[in-house]
């Protein structure tokens, strides 16, 4: 997968590394010459460019990518990129960065954002996900699906602690997507039990979170 960042500073080096370390082609795409530095990220393409520009993005043969990571630290440069890399050159997905919370209204499709990541509303989800037990947990937000992955640490009052995932009635389009327990992943087959303490990973649509909070753990959501 050939794969094109914008922001070249420790976000965006750091996902280069990810992606590059798991096997992926990356363009590292930077406006300001100090902060090219090839040999931080010497197995990256490097461009010297502004990514608000279409000549630049020509240049970087956006149309040949097959994703677009707008990771710099100016929000209105990260939509700009997201739109023009998915009107004028037909990037199948974008993934935007958002620097301010009070910004994330705009990094939805009519700009051209698949997914929008915001630093601050992760945090807080993770510190939420740590000290909450039978609490719905949003993590992540799917624009194209109208879906979000969420968390639930399962109580030890659940009603159905020691049950297989395949009798569990989950609400409609909700799918059980991972099972942690001891730092150990397990694929939740049908006849995998949960059991208290478990963190399930679910991806489900937002009018089916309240169903589904209140079903592994109504005790703690009474009415």
């Amino acid at each position: 997968m050939r794969v094109a960042i914008t922001g070249a500073g420790a976000v965006g080096r750091s996902i280069a590394r990810e992606l590059i370390g798991n096997g992926h082609a990356v363009l590292l795409i930077d406006k300001d010459a100090r902060a090219v530095k090839p040999e931080r990220v010497p197995d990256a393409e490097w461009l010297l460019a502004d990514s608000c520009e279409l000549s630049s993005l020509e240049e970087a043969r956006l149309d040949r990518c097959d994703v677009v990571i707008a990771a710099t630290g100016d929000d209105k440069v990260n939509l700009v990129t997201s739109l023009l890399a998915k009107t004028e050159f037909g990037v199948p997905r974008t993934v935007a960065r958002v620097n301010h919370p009070n910004n994330e209204w705009l990094f939805t499709e009519a700009w051209g954002v698949d997914v929008n990541v915001s630093t601050p509303r992760i945090m807080s989800a993770l510190v939420e996900e740590a000290v909450t037990v039978g609490d719905l947990v949003r993590l992540f937000t799917f624009r194209q699906g109208n879906a979000n992955l969420v968390e639930m640490t399962l109580p030890a009052e659940s009603p159905y602690v020691g049950k297989p995932t395949g009798l569990i009635p989950f609400p409609e389009n909700c799918a059980l997507v991972t099972i942690l327990r001891d730092g150990q992943v397990y694929v939740p087959d049908p006849e995998q039990p949960v059991e208290a303490g478990d963190e399930l990973l679910f991806v489900v649509p937002a009018e089916g979170e309240d169903a589904l909070e209140h079903l592994l753990a109504p005790d703690a959501h009474p009415g």
